[in-house]
């Protein structure tokens, strides 16, 4: 006997497969994240100002514990992170009117602590900060889930927490803007990734860079993103204008992003901050001669200039020679026994001139270059520092790099997305 389906029949066993696979397809809604953010705001680069008043803005979405001052370089200071409170408190009644989860800015006035002002020396460390002694604190915290740490500038108080509290470092997760940030910290991430290189670490020194805004592209997510969406609202709107004339550079800001949108335990897994690689060791170049425009480095790479000088009675880890390369200047340290030694890195590409002097006498004077390739990590070799499963990196896919940048458009495909999310919290602001 031949047997058939009504049409009410079918419709109903479609019905249930759709309603099935919804069920099924649905995500749990992920908990709210833990977070630190250790900052350079108020230093020579005004963008980490315009990244605060996004996480202001955003601030129902975390559990946040601490805001640290930590400039390794600049004029960073917890005095700019409370301006800027300052100017959230001033329009705080106006957004909870739209979202009533947003952080009080009393609360957030309590978690600001100074970090530590300047590099670390060439051990990586020196004494607790406040702000390093708060990382500690709050990654002892009783809790089920990991203290993101979002570092938005050098590596130093970390370093510093990691180098006190060692227990801490199962405990925590760093997302790490590097790139530039990279170079003003060299020696404490020497530190951390010669001494603790199981910790679970993104290392973002390039893909960050898909969020930057070009303002030679006149459309309402580039040029035109401040005239349309941040003009005339409130006080952190009037107060953008003095960034970048209101042009949104936002380097920092992936890292917000990575914890607002994907799951962020799943650094492969796309999102509004990128995805990411596993980086299967850490590039480190020893020279201990003069070098040649033949010699070459991987992009990144922490390059440690070493040289061998009368023995003198110099403390060991004291500044006593310069580098200069690149136009710019970076102390060496006597290490001892006739041993100095200076680390550099560089986003910056092709040959490079460098000099190396000091007033010590008999000191080895050197003149040189190298050649900085656009490749990361790059071939092994035997100086390099091996990493744990969870330390992640830009990908290195070819088809992912814009203006020379790894992995950028793994953050610039969601950029627009994450900009009109962004501008319909502006208008909460526009009375």
């Amino acid at each position: 006997m031949k047997h058939t389906f009504s049409s009410k029949k079918i419709f109903f066993a479609v019905l249930c497969i759709f309603c099935s696979s919804a069920v099924f397809s649905q995500q749990p809604i992920p908990e709210k994240p833990r977070i630190l953010i250790s900052t350079d705001i108020g230093g020579t680069d005004p963008d980490d100002n315009q990244s605060i008043a996004h996480f202001l803005m955003y601030s129902d979405l975390f559990d946040t514990e601490g805001l640290v001052s930590s400039p390794s370089y600049g004029s960073g200071s917890k005095a700019e992170l409370l301006r800027m409170i300052d100017l959230y408190e001033k329009d705080f009644p106006q957004l909870k009117k739209h979202n009533k989860n947003l952080a009080t800015p009393k609360y957030l006035r309590s978690i600001c602590k100074q970090g530590r002002r300047g590099a670390a020396p060439y051990c990586g460390y020196m004494t607790p900060t406040e702000g390093s002694e708060w990382i500690v604190k709050c990654a002892r915290k009783k809790s089920d889930r990991p203290l993101w740490i979002l570092v938005w500038g050098g590596l130093d108080d970390i370093a510093q927490a990691l180098h006190d509290a060692p227990d801490i470092q199962d405990k925590i997760r760093i997302y790490w803007i590097g790139g530039p940030n990279k170079k003003w910290s060299t020696n404490s991430y020497a530190y951390i990734v010669e001494n603790f290189p199981n910790l679970w670490f993104i290392e973002n020194n390039a893909a960050y860079r898909g969020f930057i805004g070009n303002k030679k592209i006149a459309d309402r997510y580039n040029g035109n993103y401040y005239d349309i969406y941040i003009k005339g609202a409130g006080h952190l709107g009037a107060d953008y204008i003095n960034y970048y004339k209101g042009q949104s550079k936002l380097g920092d800001t992936p890292s917000l992003l990575y914890m607002m949108d994907g799951d962020p335990n799943d650094p492969y897994k796309e999102s509004w901050g990128g995805s990411f690689e596993r980086l299967p060791y850490s590039s480190r170049v020893v020279i201990d001669r003069p070098a040649t425009a033949q010699d070459t480095v991987p992009v990144y790479s922490i390059i440690e200039f070493r040289i061998k000088g009368p023995v003198t009675d110099i403390p060991a880890d004291s500044t006593c020679f310069t580098l200069t390369i690149g136009k710019q200047n970076w102390g060496g340290y006597h290490l001892g026994n006739g041993v100095y030694a200076v680390r550099h890195t560089t986003y910056y590409l092709g040959t490079l001139p460098y000099t190396i002097v000091s007033d010590i006498p008999g000191f080895p004077e050197q003149k040189g270059e190298i050649t900085i390739e656009n490749v990361w990590p790059g071939e092994k070799r035997a100086t390099d520092y091996p990493v744990g499963k969870n330390w992640f990196t830009d990908r290195g896919d070819k088809n992912l790099i814009e203006n020379d940048c790894l992995g950028s458009k793994t953050v610039s495909k969601w950029r627009n997305d994450a900009m009109e999310d962004w501008g319909k919290r502006w208008s909460w602001l526009k009375k």
